[in-house]
Protein backbone atom coordinates (compact mmCIF):
# COMPACT_ATOMS: atom_id res chain seq x y z
CA UNK A 1 0.00 0.00 0.00
CA UNK A 2 1.20 3.40 -0.56
CA UNK A 3 1.49 5.96 1.39
CA UNK A 4 -0.50 8.96 1.33
CA UNK A 5 1.44 12.38 0.83
CA UNK A 6 0.87 15.16 3.27
CA UNK A 7 -2.53 17.27 2.72
CA UNK A 8 -0.18 20.26 2.11
CA UNK A 9 1.41 18.41 -0.75
CA UNK A 10 -1.62 17.15 -1.94
CA UNK A 11 -3.32 20.25 -1.92
CA UNK A 12 -1.14 21.77 -4.59
CA UNK A 13 -1.47 18.99 -6.76
CA UNK A 14 -5.18 19.01 -7.87
CA UNK A 15 -6.40 17.71 -10.95
CA UNK A 16 -10.02 16.99 -12.17
CA UNK A 17 -9.76 13.11 -12.03
CA UNK A 18 -10.38 11.52 -9.13
CA UNK A 19 -8.56 9.00 -10.01
CA UNK A 20 -4.96 11.13 -10.48
CA UNK A 21 -2.56 10.00 -7.14
CA UNK A 22 -2.13 13.91 -7.15
CA UNK A 23 -5.48 14.57 -6.35
CA UNK A 24 -5.76 12.17 -3.33
CA UNK A 25 -7.11 14.07 -0.66
CA UNK A 26 -6.88 16.93 -2.25
CA UNK A 27 -10.14 18.57 -0.49
CA UNK A 28 -9.06 17.36 2.86
CA UNK A 29 -10.31 18.05 6.24
CA UNK A 30 -7.76 20.77 6.85
CA UNK A 31 -9.83 22.73 4.39
CA UNK A 32 -13.00 21.42 5.53
CA UNK A 33 -13.84 21.02 1.63
CA UNK A 34 -14.29 17.02 1.25
CA UNK A 35 -15.67 15.74 -2.11
CA UNK A 36 -17.91 13.18 -2.62
CA UNK A 37 -15.08 10.66 -2.61
CA UNK A 38 -14.81 11.15 0.97
CA UNK A 39 -18.10 11.71 2.02
CA UNK A 40 -18.72 8.13 0.79
CA UNK A 41 -15.76 6.77 2.59
CA UNK A 42 -16.67 8.19 5.76
CA UNK A 43 -19.92 6.26 5.24
CA UNK A 44 -18.59 3.50 3.96
CA UNK A 45 -16.56 3.23 7.18
CA UNK A 46 -19.82 3.62 9.40
CA UNK A 47 -21.06 0.69 7.40
CA UNK A 48 -18.06 -1.68 8.24
CA UNK A 49 -15.21 -0.01 9.78
CA UNK A 50 -12.81 -2.96 9.00
CA UNK A 51 -14.11 -2.95 5.41
CA UNK A 52 -10.85 -3.99 3.23
CA UNK A 53 -9.70 -0.86 1.07
CA UNK A 54 -10.12 -2.66 -1.71
CA UNK A 55 -14.30 -3.20 -0.86
CA UNK A 56 -14.22 0.30 0.18
CA UNK A 57 -13.09 1.58 -3.33
CA UNK A 58 -15.51 -0.83 -5.10
CA UNK A 59 -18.25 0.40 -3.10
CA UNK A 60 -17.30 4.06 -3.51
CA UNK A 61 -16.41 3.65 -7.21
CA UNK A 62 -12.45 4.45 -7.06
CA UNK A 63 -9.55 2.38 -6.90
CA UNK A 64 -8.02 0.60 -3.65
CA UNK A 65 -5.29 3.09 -4.00
CA UNK A 66 -7.29 5.74 -4.09
CA UNK A 67 -9.66 4.76 -1.29
CA UNK A 68 -6.81 3.96 0.76
CA UNK A 69 -5.30 6.70 0.03
CA UNK A 70 -8.12 9.27 1.08
CA UNK A 71 -8.52 7.14 4.33
CA UNK A 72 -4.93 8.24 5.21
CA UNK A 73 -5.26 11.50 4.53
CA UNK A 74 -8.54 12.51 6.50
CA UNK A 75 -6.54 10.28 9.54
CA UNK A 76 -3.48 12.39 9.05
CA UNK A 77 -4.98 15.54 9.40
CA UNK A 78 -7.36 14.64 12.68
CA UNK A 79 -10.47 14.82 11.22
CA UNK A 80 -11.19 11.19 11.66
CA UNK A 81 -10.33 7.73 13.49
CA UNK A 82 -11.84 4.40 14.05
CA UNK A 83 -11.43 2.68 17.29
CA UNK A 84 -12.54 -0.45 18.65
CA UNK A 85 -14.23 -0.33 21.87
CA UNK A 86 -15.82 -3.12 24.25
CA UNK A 87 -18.92 -2.77 25.45
CA UNK A 88 -19.49 -1.07 28.86
CA UNK A 89 -22.50 -3.10 29.57
CA UNK A 90 -21.14 -6.86 29.56
CA UNK A 91 -18.65 -5.49 32.16
CA UNK A 92 -20.98 -4.44 34.42
CA UNK A 93 -20.16 -0.67 33.65
CA UNK A 94 -22.64 1.46 33.19
CA UNK A 95 -22.15 5.24 31.96
CA UNK A 96 -22.66 8.68 33.91
CA UNK A 97 -23.54 12.01 32.42
CA UNK A 98 -22.30 14.70 34.62
CA UNK A 99 -22.96 18.68 33.85
CA UNK A 100 -20.08 20.68 35.64
CA UNK A 101 -20.14 24.53 36.44
CA UNK A 102 -16.37 25.84 37.11
CA UNK A 103 -14.75 28.43 38.12
CA UNK A 104 -13.94 30.37 34.92
CA UNK A 105 -10.20 30.41 35.88
CA UNK A 106 -9.90 26.45 36.41
CA UNK A 107 -12.36 24.99 34.17
CA UNK A 108 -9.51 24.49 31.51
CA UNK A 109 -7.18 22.57 34.07
CA UNK A 110 -9.80 20.53 35.62
CA UNK A 111 -10.75 19.82 32.04
CA UNK A 112 -7.20 18.36 31.47
CA UNK A 113 -7.04 16.76 34.37
CA UNK A 114 -10.57 14.82 33.57
CA UNK A 115 -9.90 13.52 30.08
CA UNK A 116 -6.89 11.85 31.29
CA UNK A 117 -8.64 9.39 33.65
CA UNK A 118 -9.77 6.45 31.90
CA UNK A 119 -12.75 6.21 33.11
CA UNK A 120 -13.90 9.05 31.19
CA UNK A 121 -14.99 8.40 27.85
CA UNK A 122 -16.31 11.74 26.73
CA UNK A 123 -15.68 15.39 27.33
CA UNK A 124 -16.42 18.87 26.06
CA UNK A 125 -16.43 22.38 27.39
CA UNK A 126 -19.95 24.23 26.53
CA UNK A 127 -20.36 28.06 25.42
CA UNK A 128 -19.40 30.40 27.97
CA UNK A 129 -16.28 27.98 28.96
CA UNK A 130 -17.60 27.38 32.78
CA UNK A 131 -19.25 23.77 31.94
CA UNK A 132 -17.31 20.70 31.15
CA UNK A 133 -20.23 18.10 30.04
CA UNK A 134 -18.56 14.67 30.52
CA UNK A 135 -19.63 10.85 30.30
CA UNK A 136 -18.25 8.55 33.01
CA UNK A 137 -17.88 4.85 33.40
CA UNK A 138 -18.21 2.97 36.53
CA UNK A 139 -19.31 -0.21 37.42
CA UNK A 140 -23.12 -0.53 38.19
CA UNK A 141 -22.92 -3.09 41.10
CA UNK A 142 -20.86 0.00 43.51
CA UNK A 143 -23.97 1.42 43.97
CA UNK A 144 -23.26 5.33 43.74
CA UNK A 145 -21.89 7.60 41.60
CA UNK A 146 -18.05 7.32 40.48
CA UNK A 147 -15.78 8.06 42.72
CA UNK A 148 -14.29 10.39 40.39
CA UNK A 149 -17.48 12.50 40.73
CA UNK A 150 -17.75 12.61 44.77
CA UNK A 151 -14.32 13.70 44.34
CA UNK A 152 -15.12 16.66 42.32
CA UNK A 153 -17.53 17.86 44.78
CA UNK A 154 -15.10 18.79 46.84
CA UNK A 155 -13.16 20.33 44.70
CA UNK A 156 -12.59 24.75 45.09
CA UNK A 157 -12.57 24.67 41.23
CA UNK A 158 -16.43 23.43 41.29
CA UNK A 159 -19.19 25.62 41.73
CA UNK A 160 -22.01 22.50 40.95
CA UNK A 161 -22.39 19.62 39.79
CA UNK A 162 -25.34 17.61 38.16
CA UNK A 163 -25.76 13.53 37.55
CA UNK A 164 -27.56 11.73 35.80
CA UNK A 165 -27.18 7.81 34.98
CA UNK A 166 -27.36 6.54 31.17
CA UNK A 167 -30.00 3.92 30.85
CA UNK A 168 -30.54 3.46 27.58
CA UNK A 169 -29.08 4.42 24.39
CA UNK A 170 -30.76 4.43 20.94
CA UNK A 171 -29.68 3.77 17.22
CA UNK A 172 -26.65 1.04 18.91
CA UNK A 173 -23.27 1.50 20.27
CA UNK A 174 -21.09 4.54 18.63
CA UNK A 175 -21.87 7.37 16.60
CA UNK A 176 -24.79 7.36 14.40
CA UNK A 177 -24.39 10.85 12.65
CA UNK A 178 -24.95 10.63 8.96
CA UNK A 179 -25.48 14.05 8.20
CA UNK A 180 -22.40 14.38 6.42
CA UNK A 181 -23.82 13.44 3.43
CA UNK A 182 -22.62 9.89 1.78
CA UNK A 183 -24.64 8.78 -0.22
CA UNK A 184 -24.41 5.33 -0.71
CA UNK A 185 -27.41 2.52 -2.11
CA UNK A 186 -28.13 -0.56 -0.51
CA UNK A 187 -26.82 -2.43 -2.90
CA UNK A 188 -23.05 -0.55 -2.39
CA UNK A 189 -23.80 -1.20 1.36
CA UNK A 190 -24.27 -5.24 0.82
CA UNK A 191 -20.91 -5.33 -0.90
CA UNK A 192 -19.27 -4.20 2.45
CA UNK A 193 -21.17 -6.05 4.25
CA UNK A 194 -21.34 -9.22 2.61
CA UNK A 195 -19.56 -12.15 4.69
CA UNK A 196 -20.20 -10.53 7.94
CA UNK A 197 -21.49 -13.10 10.01
CA UNK A 198 -24.55 -12.59 12.56
CA UNK A 199 -24.00 -11.73 16.00
CA UNK A 200 -23.99 -15.23 17.87
CA UNK A 201 -26.55 -16.24 20.02
CA UNK A 202 -26.45 -16.10 24.18
CA UNK A 203 -24.20 -13.94 26.29
CA UNK A 204 -21.01 -11.67 24.94
CA UNK A 205 -17.62 -12.81 25.09
CA UNK A 206 -15.93 -11.36 28.57
CA UNK A 207 -12.48 -10.05 27.45
CA UNK A 208 -9.75 -11.48 29.83
CA UNK A 209 -6.61 -10.23 31.08
CA UNK A 210 -4.94 -11.62 28.05
CA UNK A 211 -6.96 -9.58 25.52
CA UNK A 212 -5.66 -6.24 26.83
CA UNK A 213 -2.76 -5.59 24.77
CA UNK A 214 -5.00 -6.66 21.98
CA UNK A 215 -8.02 -3.94 23.27
CA UNK A 216 -5.10 -1.20 23.82
CA UNK A 217 -3.83 -1.24 20.33
CA UNK A 218 -7.73 -1.56 18.79
CA UNK A 219 -8.74 1.69 21.33
CA UNK A 220 -6.08 3.36 18.87
CA UNK A 221 -6.71 2.08 15.61
CA UNK A 222 -9.46 0.31 14.99
CA UNK A 223 -8.31 -1.34 11.41
CA UNK A 224 -5.10 -2.03 12.27
CA UNK A 225 -4.05 -5.31 10.38
CA UNK A 226 -3.76 -8.77 11.96
CA UNK A 227 -0.46 -8.91 10.92
CA UNK A 228 0.09 -5.70 12.94
CA UNK A 229 -1.81 -7.02 16.25
CA UNK A 230 0.27 -10.08 15.89
CA UNK A 231 3.20 -7.97 16.35
CA UNK A 232 1.77 -5.88 18.99
CA UNK A 233 0.45 -8.38 20.91
CA UNK A 234 3.03 -10.85 20.47
CA UNK A 235 0.42 -13.47 19.19
CA UNK A 236 -0.17 -15.44 15.88
CA UNK A 237 -1.80 -14.21 13.28
CA UNK A 238 -4.38 -17.07 14.01
CA UNK A 239 -4.74 -16.50 17.30
CA UNK A 240 -5.78 -12.37 16.63
CA UNK A 241 -7.93 -13.72 13.91
CA UNK A 242 -9.85 -16.75 16.10
CA UNK A 243 -10.46 -14.04 19.07
CA UNK A 244 -11.24 -10.85 16.80
CA UNK A 245 -14.09 -13.40 15.83
CA UNK A 246 -15.22 -14.20 19.12
CA UNK A 247 -15.12 -10.77 20.40
CA UNK A 248 -17.02 -9.38 17.32
CA UNK A 249 -19.15 -11.92 16.60
CA UNK A 250 -20.62 -12.06 20.53
CA UNK A 251 -20.91 -8.40 20.58
CA UNK A 252 -18.33 -7.61 23.09
CA UNK A 253 -16.05 -5.63 20.87
CA UNK A 254 -17.87 -2.82 18.82
CA UNK A 255 -16.20 -0.37 16.41
CA UNK A 256 -16.98 3.30 15.83
CA UNK A 257 -15.57 5.85 13.21
CA UNK A 258 -14.95 9.38 15.30
CA UNK A 259 -15.15 12.49 13.40
CA UNK A 260 -14.28 15.91 14.53
CA UNK A 261 -17.67 17.55 12.41
CA UNK A 262 -15.60 21.25 12.47
CA UNK A 263 -13.08 20.02 10.34
CA UNK A 264 -15.34 18.50 7.59
CA UNK A 265 -17.50 21.96 7.34
CA UNK A 266 -19.95 21.56 10.53
CA UNK A 267 -19.28 24.25 13.09
CA UNK A 268 -22.23 23.98 15.45
CA UNK A 269 -22.87 20.59 17.71
CA UNK A 270 -25.57 21.27 20.29
CA UNK A 271 -26.53 18.85 23.28
CA UNK A 272 -30.10 19.23 23.33
CA UNK A 273 -31.22 18.19 27.09
CA UNK A 274 -35.45 17.23 26.52
CA UNK A 275 -38.23 16.36 29.31
CA UNK A 276 -40.82 14.19 27.19
CA UNK A 277 -43.56 12.24 28.79
CA UNK A 278 -42.74 8.40 30.02
CA UNK A 279 -45.30 6.91 27.41
CA UNK A 280 -43.55 9.12 24.55
CA UNK A 281 -40.41 8.33 25.85
CA UNK A 282 -39.26 5.32 23.85
CA UNK A 283 -40.48 6.07 20.47
CA UNK A 284 -39.00 9.89 20.92
CA UNK A 285 -35.48 8.49 21.27
CA UNK A 286 -35.89 5.86 18.94
CA UNK A 287 -37.26 8.82 16.38
CA UNK A 288 -34.82 11.21 17.25
CA UNK A 289 -32.29 9.18 16.45
CA UNK A 290 -32.55 8.25 13.21
CA UNK A 291 -32.16 11.93 12.02
CA UNK A 292 -28.75 12.25 9.99
CA UNK A 293 -28.16 15.20 12.09
CA UNK A 294 -28.12 13.38 15.28
CA UNK A 295 -25.06 11.49 16.25
CA UNK A 296 -26.30 10.38 19.85
CA UNK A 297 -29.28 9.73 21.39
CA UNK A 298 -29.31 8.28 24.79
CA UNK A 299 -32.50 8.40 27.70
CA UNK A 300 -31.64 9.40 31.04
CA UNK A 301 -31.97 10.23 35.03
CA UNK A 302 -33.08 13.31 35.87
CA UNK A 303 -35.61 16.18 34.71
CA UNK A 304 -34.32 16.15 31.50
CA UNK A 305 -34.98 12.46 30.79
CA UNK A 306 -33.53 12.67 26.82
CA UNK A 307 -30.67 13.84 25.62
CA UNK A 308 -29.41 14.15 22.33
CA UNK A 309 -26.00 15.35 20.13
CA UNK A 310 -27.19 17.06 17.10
CA UNK A 311 -24.38 18.17 14.54
CA UNK A 312 -25.49 21.21 12.12
CA UNK A 313 -23.25 23.10 9.61
CA UNK A 314 -24.26 26.60 11.36
CA UNK A 315 -26.85 28.23 13.69
CA UNK A 316 -29.68 28.47 10.97
CA UNK A 317 -28.77 24.42 10.30
CA UNK A 318 -29.43 24.17 13.61
CA UNK A 319 -32.63 26.58 14.10
CA UNK A 320 -34.18 24.64 11.22
CA UNK A 321 -33.59 21.01 12.69
CA UNK A 322 -35.15 22.46 15.76
CA UNK A 323 -37.92 23.63 14.06
CA UNK A 324 -38.70 21.01 11.33
CA UNK A 325 -37.25 17.78 12.57
CA UNK A 326 -37.43 18.17 16.53
CA UNK A 327 -40.88 20.55 16.57
CA UNK A 328 -42.58 17.05 14.93
CA UNK A 329 -41.61 14.62 17.88
CA UNK A 330 -44.68 14.03 20.19
CA UNK A 331 -44.11 14.00 23.92
CA UNK A 332 -41.32 16.78 24.15
CA UNK A 333 -42.94 18.90 27.37
CA UNK A 334 -39.61 21.23 27.00
CA UNK A 335 -36.06 21.24 26.18
CA UNK A 336 -32.63 23.27 26.36
CA UNK A 337 -30.01 23.91 24.18
CA UNK A 338 -25.82 24.03 25.28
CA UNK A 339 -23.44 24.22 22.63
CA UNK A 340 -20.41 23.07 22.17
CA UNK A 341 -17.06 25.29 22.66
CA UNK A 342 -14.70 22.56 22.52
CA UNK A 343 -14.57 19.08 22.39
CA UNK A 344 -11.56 17.59 24.84
CA UNK A 345 -12.52 13.69 24.66
CA UNK A 346 -14.40 11.26 22.01
CA UNK A 347 -14.32 7.26 23.00
CA UNK A 348 -10.59 6.79 23.51
CA UNK A 349 -9.42 9.10 21.74
CA UNK A 350 -7.95 12.63 23.25
CA UNK A 351 -8.17 15.93 20.96
CA UNK A 352 -6.33 18.98 20.77
CA UNK A 353 -6.55 22.31 18.73
CA UNK A 354 -9.25 20.68 17.01
CA UNK A 355 -7.70 17.37 16.14
CA UNK A 356 -7.69 13.64 17.24
CA UNK A 357 -4.59 13.01 18.81
CA UNK A 358 -3.46 9.17 17.08
CA UNK A 359 -2.18 6.75 18.11
CA UNK A 360 1.40 6.12 16.87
Amino acid sequence: MQESKTSDEIAKQISRNPENPARQGSESADSAMLDHIDVNILHALQRAPRAAFKSIGEAVGVSEQTAARRFHALRRSGAMNVVGLVDPAITGQVQWVARVRCRPDRVLPLAQSLVRQPEVAYAHLSTGGTEIVCAIRSPLDSGRSPFLLDRMHSSTAVLDVQVDMMLHTFGGLGTNWTGHGGELGEEQIRGLTAGRRPRAAGAPALPDEDDAPLLEALAGDGRLSHTRLAQLTGWSKARVARRLEVLEESGALFYDVELIPERLGFHVTATLWLSVAPEFLHHAGADIATHPQVAFTGAITGDNNLMAVVICRDTEDLYRYLTHHLAKIPGISRHSVSLRSRSLKRSASLISHGRFVLAD
